[in-house]
């Protein structure tokens, strides 16, 4: 299955609850109505509310006095709307920041429980593997012993080297340690797992902000990166999350996991909008090759 199918199928529920609304419009007379049953799809979607008042206010503006004969013509009017918010956000490959970026290039992987952040570092390693490029993992969630171990069962399928204290230890000293090892090896790439935290709990987010101070003072101007990982299924609660760690820790860039479990993808559209922080990575399945770049015009296409 191509890439394309994949991501087309993985936004199957999103995408039937708002091109549904389409269809159904198909021939009926343009009335409020109407228009106001296909608001309340793009809100369902989780578009997010300002994205939708723009959207449906194009719409009206464009639609006012004729009808819902031409669907495809809404259609390319929605798509270009979401198209727009999302062609700003898309950026260079993983690959190529890392390649165009000092050595090491330092990757801050954050986000809360269960967002699927120790599987998309793991993954990301191993398309830098196949890339030529050199990674070193640090399992920074001291927390649970099975998140270490969850980490080394990746690291020994791909061949990478793990740097790993015991559980318990300082997470700030198992990142030192994991920058001083990348510079004495000549490493090209750090990936620093976190333990996964609610954004809410201030003393966890005080952890994060040390970690990142500690990376910085062994490695001036790292990380180069802090990827939030985010659950697509958890729709509007994303952006509080996102807007949380951005605070705490400055987002460079969004990995959005479970795209293909959820009727709520629009959320990419939210956070595009919210935060202009650049979408690098989505995952629609559980293989590495189900984990891709960011591709705004791809992801329109498979949505409408």
């Amino acid at each position: 299955m191509g890439w394309f199918q994949k991501l087309s199928e993985g936004l199957a529920k999103t995408r039937d609850a708002v091109t549904g609304h389409l269809d159904r419009l198909l021939g009926r007379a343009a009335d409020p109505a109407l228009l106001d049953e296909l608001e309340v799809a793009l809100i369902s979607a989780d578009l997010g509310m300002p994205v939708v008042d723009r959207v449906m206010e194009q719409l009206r503006a464009q639609m006012r006095g004729g009808n819902f004969s031409d669907s495809e013509k809404v259609r390319e009017l929605l798509r270009k709307s979401v198209l727009d918010i999302l062609l700003p956000t898309q950026s260079a490959s993983m690959e190529q920041l890392v390649s165009q970026g000092p050595r090491p290039f330092v990757i801050l992987a954050v986000g809360v429980n269960g967002v699927g952040k120790t599987t998309t570092v793991a993954k990301l390693t191993q398309r830098f593997c196949q890339q030529g490029t050199t990674p070193l993992l640090v399992a920074g969630d001291t927390f649970r012993a099975a998140a270490i171990d969850q980490l080394q069962v990746w690291a020994d399928r791909i061949n990478v080297e793990v740097i790993r204290h015991r559980p318990g230890a300082d997470p700030a000293a198992v990142a030192y340690d994991g920058i001083t090892a990348a510079k004495a090896r000549g490493v090209d790439v750090v990936l620093i797992d976190t333990a996964g935290r609610l954004h809410t709990k201030t003393n966890l987010m005080d952890e994060l902000r040390k970690i990142k101070r500690v990376v910085a003072q062994e490695c001036p101007g790292a990380p180069h990166e802090v990827l939030l990982v985010l659950d697509a299924t958890v729709g509007q609660n994303a952006i509080a999350q996102a807007r949380q760690f951005h605070d705490a820790v400055g987002v460079t860039g969004i990995a959005l996991t479970k795209l293909d479990g959820t009727a709520r993808g629009g959320i990419v559209v939210a956070i595009a909008d919210t935060f202009k922080i650049p979408v690098r990575l989505i995952g629609v399945g559980e293989s590495v090759e189900d984990l891709q770049d960011f591709d705004a015009k791809a992801f329109v296409d498979a949505l409408f």
